[in-house]
């Protein structure tokens, strides 16, 4: 982690022209203040290539405010990264940044993102969902701005299936060849939670441990043993799903909004993008549940520019802001005004990842335990691909991954 952030801060310190990147320097004369913003974003939010959607809009935002005379340091991090950054040495991070919102307890752990109050939690509450507002909230404080939901859902080719097949995934198989990330643990435990199993409750309670025991549990394994057995079902791992719709060996994908553009180009017209399909478990449905969050803009706790800094997290999770990204680099907007807009929500990628989120999903734990969740799945999938979980020990590996889940061990 430590060679991570230094690594992080010589590429984002090599362009900063002050020394002291994000502190305030006073003007001498007049009122207008004249300060150093830093923002860590990913570098597709800052490619040429993808029309400079970050830089654009901290533009337009200091246009709109002539009261600051603003220096933007731009630095190149990822959702998935910055929140340890910045945890781990909030001094030396930027002011504004983007993070995953199941980093948000290890930023509120170390103190390390400002909480939105008064009139900046308003616009918040009045432009999301409930659920999206549920993803940023710590002990009921709001710790960032959304700008998208975070989930995944199912790519198809029309030409093989219709709109009733894809309500089913044993439907789908007797007629297409499906591929799925099984041995993923961010996708896999869709199949459990289908079936009822839990995590810390609502995903809050860490105390509750997780329960993907029992004979709710077991059924699902053996009914993940018999999937795999299938001959159209298939393993979608490094890239082998987009490979397989590619050339045409494989129908169905699941994937997020990151591969809508590489699906557009393959199929065109025929692609079909819809959330989640029900599985039959002994006869009976049983909805496919997906991890889903959200991707959130925050404010260093230490920054000393707090109420400018506010003020460009609103500004860039606003609808103005979420509407150019959208068009930019097809990043799915959250906020509800643009949502009511029938123009974008007629986009069945848009469709698809908020019925998704809303209906076909639970909030991803950001408890601390989770993070003992994710190798016990990824040994499951793989003992099932690899064979060595069998339907006559699948009650056994069922209880070790159960096991493993609620333990510090692995």
């Amino acid at each position: 982690m430590k060679r991570r952030l230094a690594i992080l801060m010589a590429a984002v310190m090599g362009i900063c022209t002050l020394g002291g990147c994000g502190r305030q320097e006073q003007s001498a004369s007049g009122g207008v203040e004249h300060i150093s913003l830093m923002i860590w974003a990913p570098s597709g939010d800052q490619s040429k290539d993808k029309g400079e959607w970050l830089q654009t809009c901290c533009n337009a935002f200091a246009e709109e405010h002539p009261e600051y005379d603003i220096e933007f340091v731009y630095g190149v991090a990822d959702e998935a990264t910055a929140a340890d950054a910045v945890a781990q040495d909030a001094e030396a991070s930027a002011d504004v940044f983007m993070f995953a919102n199941d980093n948000i307890t290890t930023l509120t752990d170390a103190k390390a993102a400002a909480k939105f109050g008064g009139i900046y939690a308003d616009e918040i509450i009045a432009t999301n969902s409930e659920a999206v507002l549920d993803s940023v909230k710590v002990d009921g404080y709001i710790y960032g701005v959304p700008f998208t939901t975070n989930t995944w859902f199912m790519y198809y080719d029309k030409r093989v299936f219709s709109e009733e097949d894809v309500k089913n995934l044993d439907t789908m198989l007797e007629k297409g060849v499906v591929s799925f990330p099984f041995t993923n643990s961010w996708y896999l435990p869709a199949f459990y939670i289908g079936n009822g199993c839990t995590l810390f409750e609502d995903g809050t309670v860490e105390e509750a441990g997780v329960d993907f025991a029992g004979e709710k549990a077991e059924e699902v394994t053996d009914y993940l043993i018999d999937l795999l057995a299938n001959p159209n079902f298939v393993v979608d791992a490094d890239g082998s799903g987009i490979a397989g719709m590619r050339d045409g060996s494989i129908n169905a994908m699941f994937s997020g909004s990151w591969e809508a553009g590489n699906l557009q180009e393959i199929l065109g017209e025929n692609m079909g993008v819809v959330s989640l399909p029900t599985y039959t478990l002994n006869g009976e449905e049983k909805q496919m549940m997906s991890y889903a969050g959200s991707k959130v803009i925050g404010v260093n706790s230490r920054s000393k520019h707090m109420v400018a800094a506010v003020q460009l997290a609103i500004y860039l999770g606003s609808a103005k802001a979420q509407s150019l990204r959208y068009e930019l680099e097809t990043v799915v907007p959250c906020n509800t005004e643009l949502l009511a807009d029938e123009s974008i929500a007629a986009d069945m990628l848009v469709k698809a990842q908020n019925d998704t989120f809303n209906n076909t999903s639970i909030l991803q734990p950001t408890v601390g335990a989770m993070k003992n969740c994710w190798s016990p799945v990824e040994l499951m999938g793989k003992g099932i691909r690899n064979k060595t979980v069998t339907h006559e020990n699948s009650k056994e590996q069922t209880q070790a991954m159960n096991d493993a889940m609620n333990s510090d061990g692995l």
